[in-house]
């Protein structure tokens, strides 16, 4: 997806080797315009999976989950990090931990949003190692529904997690791929990997 890459070019701020900053579009301030086309984006990608729920995880896959939801027309429901007083019963969750964070959180959805005749894609806004997508992966497994797939805005190709999850026979679409974040300078695959 062009309009991705220049505006990771762009905007983007590379701290590490394997940190990729993009709050000015995506983590933090959110360009509504980039978003719907990452939404439709999905939506042209998973149009025949007969998806009826979207599952992502707070805070950064809300707005790609949104508009994804928007163009396809299904609900989005978001894993929360932590429990409220109105989310504390009848929960699916699963543990994730967070390499950027540094800690692990419990993420959990109500019972009351996704059940086993549901179609879930799941979106993110990164994939690295995959902790955050396995929890999600997990969240569906409990429920029972179907997982038609997962879409990720941005891929660390160079990191173990799309490997991981493509090995266990899902379909993961990355909006880009980047190949390596060494020297400051962002190199993007030209191919998008899909399975």
């Amino acid at each position: 997806m062009q309009i991705l890459k220049d505006k990771i070019r762009q905007e983007g701020k590379v701290l590490s080797d394997n940190v990729l900053k993009v709050d000015s579009f995506l983590n933090h301030q959110i360009d509504p315009t980039l978003m719907k086309e990452i939404g439709e984006e999905f939506a042209e990608r998973f149009r025949n999976s007969t998806i009826t729920k979207i599952l992502s995880i707070e805070s950064s896959g809300i707005a790609p989950a949104t508009m994804t939801g928007l163009a396809l027309g299904v609900p989005v429901i978001f894993a929360r990090k932590r429990k409220s007083l109105t989310l504390s019963d009848d929960l699916y969750t699963a543990s994730v931990y967070s390499y950027t964070k540094k800690e692990s959180n419990d993420i959990s959805i109500s019972k009351d949003f996704i059940h086993d005749d549901d179609t879930v894609l799941i979106i993110d806004d990164f994939l690295a190692n995959g902790q955050a997508a396995f929890g999600l992966m997990k969240i569906v497994e409990q429920t029972g529904a179907s997982l038609a797939g997962i879409g990720i805005v941005i891929e660390k190709g160079f990191q173990p997690g799309g490997k991981l999850i493509r090995d266990r026979g899902i379909r993961v679409e990355s909006l880009t791929t980047i190949r390596s974040l060494q020297n400051g300078i962002v190199e993007f695959f030209e191919e998008v990997h899909a399975k």
